[in-house]
């Protein structure tokens, strides 16, 4: 699914939690009616060591049947009986049962030992949850990408316009195998923007997100790397795996050769693992090579679709606006 581990665990805990809240509200229930019917509890009782009875005369085979017959007709006698007694309170076998939130699967998380929708759906709400809380991802729309920015200069909104349809088709047609995209431009043009609505799309389509600034992963990298052996965070794992990967403006964190690698090893095992990865940059070609190297540029422009962004700073044009 690509979520991260931190993301599965997250949602296993979630469901054991409905789990746990579901059968103790029904053992609530139960302890209710039998304290207002003490006949019920003992009836449920008897039909137990009924049933334990079935069983012996079950393996003791032939001589048994005629023992087996009877307890047959008891266990029917005190079925009967017991739902009489819950008639008689209104209510029905079902209202002593759990209450689970997926009847599906019981709120394990699995039917016929597959993954249940329900923990699809639990783990992508929880990584929408999460990204949301580092990105206004809710605002970061195709609908809410405005091309009135760039109307002031027809190239680049002609440009713009055609990038917008691109994004806008590719996130349609997003899968796991997509083809991998550099977003270049200068800053403020909405290369943030439109590969935050591509992940819109993607958790739509039930996809493994995992967004952030490349500074961002490089802290992280770099923290982990020294709390190896220490219960922590799963970063490099987390790049490596999900099912899209956005990193964004490149070339903005701080400059480290271990980081440089990192970098380079996680855009090269996913190119080489055909997931698709998503860089926005305000580097060109020469500046790529300067701050990494001619191998990593080329790697990344040799695999990646470009995708130019022109126009004027939308930030500074909307900063303009609201001064009046």
């Amino acid at each position: 699914m690509g979520y991260g581990a931190k993301i599965y665990q997250q949602a296993r805990e979630e469901l054991e939690r409905r789990r746990s809240k579901a059968e103790a509200q029904a053992a609530h229930r139960r302890e209710d009616f039998y304290r207002r019917c003490p006949r019920a509890r003992e009836v449920k009782q008897e039909m137990a060591q009924n049933a334990s009875h079935i069983a012996r005369a079950v393996l003791a085979g032939e001589n048994a049947r005629a023992a087996m017959e009877r307890l047959r007709d008891r266990d029917q006698t005190l079925r009967q009986e017991y739902q009489a007694l819950l008639q008689k309170e209104g209510l029905s076998p079902q209202d002593l049962e759990p209450r689970y939130a997926c009847p599906r699967c019981g709120d394990t998380g699995f039917v016929d030992g597959k993954l249940c929708s329900c923990l699809r759906q639990l783990q992508r709400s929880l990584a929408y949850e999460k990204l949301s809380m580092d990105v206004p991802l809710d605002r970061c729309t195709f609908g809410t990408f405005s091309l009135d920015y760039y109307k002031d200069d027809p190239r680049a909104h002609r440009q713009m316009e055609a990038v917008l349809r691109f994004c806008q088709d590719y996130a349609a047609r997003l899968r796991k195998n997509s083809p991998s995209l550099l977003f270049k431009g200068a800053t403020g043009l909405g290369k943030t923007h439109l590969s935050l609505a591509i992940a819109n799309a993607a958790l739509e389509k039930g996809l493994g997100v995992v967004y952030g600034s490349a500074q961002s992963f490089a802290v992280a990298l770099e923290k982990e790397r020294f709390q190896r052996g220490e219960e922590g965070g799963d970063t490099n794992a987390q790049l490596l795996e999900c099912d899209l990967l956005i990193l964004d403006d490149l070339g903005a964190e701080f400059p480290s050769q271990y980081v440089n690698a990192a970098l380079y090893n996680v855009v090269n095992a996913r190119i080489l693992a055909e997931r698709p990865t998503i860089i926005s940059t305000n580097l060109n070609l020469k500046e790529l090579e300067d701050r990494y190297s001619p191998r990593f540029a080329s790697r990344i422009l040799g695999a990646f679709g470009t995708v130019e962004f022109l126009g004027s700073d939308v930030r500074v044009q909307k900063l303009k606006e609201r001064r009046g």
